[in-house]
């Protein structure tokens, strides 16, 4: 079986591919609406919120568009900060939309500074809402959302957040942090097959929604909210998705959710210091380094495309190349979700014996 160490689509444990082979159910049944009701009461556990948590079907993309089309209207002045590629995606959204964007562009490979956010907002008064991405795994970079959020919500901003790489996987808050809108995917660390996207909304932001004029049909949350009081969603949904959510939210809760931070920090750790131990150099701030996907520079000689087929072909190993700027410069280990330190032990391992072939000699 291949090791599959990309920022996601994540390895499914066999308890949730074979929730998933069960027969389609009524959508608008009495079996799924108690599915839907469990999800959803297990998913704000997660989530550590009381806010209402939307589940729609789509992809992480989806959420990111679903965050700023109900909470925004054509004109709305957002800061919007971006310190990777997805950062930048979410930059795209909003003014494809109509928002009149304040970007603050941090250097890739860098966690914005929540200082900088603050001279920002004092300095336009007119700014309305931040948009933010938690974890960029373009870069294996994690913001400090803790101090950033006590900053927009101490300023009064509504503040809307791509969690998607990082929910369930890092600690996120969201009621103590008072995140208003907060978007994940279930490709990531939830340990399911990509399909559905889930959203908490905070009592701020349904104000905000009330008032928001940006054009939305499939993605309406105020559409969501209402079926989801019947334990419904308003289109079909992905239903297998569904299934499995069930099981792998009861694998999560049954291990323990501060048990999966820990566990998700210690494979971090084996893999930055496995990457040193090879010789090799982080990219990035290693004090902001992602616990969900390590970001790693390529050694001179050596082309990210052919160290990959190196690793798929000679090892069954998996890992992700670059994005953007820095597509032929890095390459990412992705541990999140079903992972362990033993997983990311076999990756270095496989590395080691790669890279001579892709013309680097490791040390050791």
């Amino acid at each position: 079986m291949e090791n599959l160490r990309i920022p996601g689509p994540s390895p499914c444990p066999p308890e949730v591919l074979q929730a998933m082979a069960r027969q389609m159910i009524d959508h608008r049944g009495v079996e799924f609406i108690k599915i839907l009701d469990r999800v959803t009461v297990k998913l704000k556990q997660v989530f550590m919120t009381k806010n209402d948590l939307l589940t729609l079907t789509g992809s992480g993309t989806g959420g990111m568009e679903a965050m700023v089309v109900n909470m925004l209207s054509p004109g709305d002045r957002v800061l919007a900060v971006s310190i990777g590629s997805f950062g930048d995606r979410l930059i795209t959204i909003a003014r494809k939309f109509g928002a009149d964007v304040v970007p603050m562009n941090v250097e890739w490979g860098q966690a914005a500074d929540p200082d900088a956010i603050r001279k920002a907002l004092h300095a336009d008064p007119n700014i309305k809402a931040v948009l933010i991405t938690h974890n960029e795994t373009s870069t294996g970079v994690t913001n400090d959302l803790g101090a950033i959020s006590s900053i927009v919500k101490g300023m009064d901003k509504l503040l809307l957040v791509d969690a998607i790489s990082s929910m369930s996987s890092i600690k996120c808050p969201v009621d103590d942090w008072k995140l208003d809108v907060v978007a994940s995917g279930a490709q990531k660390g939830w340990m399911v097959p990509p399909g559905l996207v889930f959203v908490s909304v905070s009592p701020e932001a349904w104000k905000a929604h009330a008032n928001a004029r940006m054009p939305r049909y499939y993605w309406d949350f105020t559409q969501a909210r209402t079926l989801l009081e019947k334990g419904q969603t308003p289109w079909t949904p992905a239903i297998s998705i569904v299934f499995a959510m069930d099981v792998a939210l009861d694998m999560i809760l049954k291990e323990g959710i501060d048990n999966v931070f820990t566990r998700h920090a210690c494979s971090a750790k084996a893999a930055r210091e496995g990457i040193k131990s090879l010789g090799l150099t982080l990219y990035g701030d290693e004090k902001h380094a992602s616990n969900t996907v390590t970001a790693v520079n390529c050694p001179s000689g050596v082309e990210v495309k052919n160290l990959r087929k190196i690793l798929r072909e000679e090892h069954q190993v998996v890992i992700a190349g670059g994005q953007g700027k820095v597509e032929d410069s890095i390459f990412r280990i992705g541990h999140l979700g079903w992972v362990n330190e033993a997983d990311i032990k076999n990756v270095i391992l496989a590395l080691k014996t790669a890279l001579p072939k892709a013309g680097f000699t490791p040390k050791g």
